[in-house]
């Protein structure tokens, strides 16, 4: 980087500190406040795909609710999200390599120093767009989470949601993959930098069990939640090569997902299977994000509640 792209003082707009790869501090319930990229919901094949047409309901709320109350965001808001939208437009014009940060402050109307302010580099750019698809997939869940009791459309309820939600991103979801799939990348979804994000998403589905009429044993109540975010990030695999109209494959897929899923929490509660739970259990607590310290909140609830001594 030479001496004209180097981070300027602290603009007058003061806005938000520089993201440095942790959540924006929005809850899960509030999408961040940011405008429709250009493009949004046009179709990415000949002719509108029916799943995109269906992105303008419960998928595109949080998104039709940011951009109407983007008006009254104070300044610096106002500026990041301006520099996200003109990312995103870049990055699917040029490419997300032969996008530069002096190209997002050009095209913004911001200057270099003043987009290094708001975010340390391309990828930590990009990070704040998951934090925004999270936020709204957030949103899109609620009218399944709030009025379905079932397990398996609760879990297919939430799949679809990420997917209408991330619908206009389709055409060039692409490009942000081969980084992605880096393991030393911070936009890795398993990242110390992706955790916020990460940590959202599992939220979500914790909820989908806890709020289902499934009965499981304690220790698929720690590992499930982990496994369906797992298989939640084969499908975003799968749906960024599905070139299916409207994506029908993908849909396909997390249907097949959901009533497995749902056949095999059913399943776990025969005692015969109960040594197959508890191997399943034990490796994702070995080798899952974020699975030790859900056994050990757990075991200290569970000893708070007893009354009995817990352990450190």
């Amino acid at each position: 980087m030479n001496s004209e792209e180097a981070r300027g003082p602290e603009p007058e707009e003061a806005g938000p500190a520089p993201r440095s790869g942790k959540f924006s501090g929005k809850s899960c319930g509030e999408a961040e406040a940011v405008g429709e990229p250009e493009g949004a919901g046009k179709a990415e094949a000949v002719g509108e795909p029916r799943r995109t047409r269906e992105a303008e309901g419960a998928g595109a709320a949080g998104r039709a609710g940011s951009a109407s109350r983007q008006k009254n965001l104070p300044k610096g808001e106002q500026t990041r999200a301006l520099i996200i939208e003109t990312a995103l437009r870049l990055f699917r014009e040029r490419g997300y390599d032969k996008t530069t940060m002096r190209a997002i402050a050009q095209e913004a109307g911001v200057s270099v120093g003043n987009a290094y302010y708001y975010f340390a580099g391309k990828e930590h750019l990009v990070q704040g767009f998951y934090d925004r698809i999270v936020a709204e997939h957030a949103v899109a869940v609620r009218p399944v989470l709030d009025g379905e009791r079932d397990f398996e459309k609760r879990f297919l309820g939430v799949l679809k949601a990420w997917l209408e939600v991330a619908a206009p991103y389709h055409g060039f979801a692409g490009q942000f993959f081969k980084n992605a799939a880096d393991p030393d990348s911070p936009l890795s979804p398993f990242s110390p930098e992706s955790e916020p994000a990460r940590d959202v998403s599992l939220d979500i589905h914790r909820e989908v069990l806890a709020g289902s009429r499934a009965k499981v044993t304690p220790e698929l109540a720690d590992a499930l939640p982990e496994l369906m975010w797992l298989a939640q990030m084969g499908l975003v695999l799968y749906w960024v090569f599905d070139r299916s109209e409207g994506n029908e494959k993908t849909y396909r897929l997390a249907e097949r997902a959901a009533r497995l899923t749902a056949h095999g929490v059913r399943l776990s509660r025969f005692r015969v299977l109960r040594p197959l739970v508890n191997e399943v259990h034990d490796l994702f607590a070995d080798f899952l994000p974020g699975m030790a310290e859900t056994v050990a909140r757990r075991a200290s609830s569970r000893g708070a509640d007893e009354g009995g001594p817990v352990s450190g």
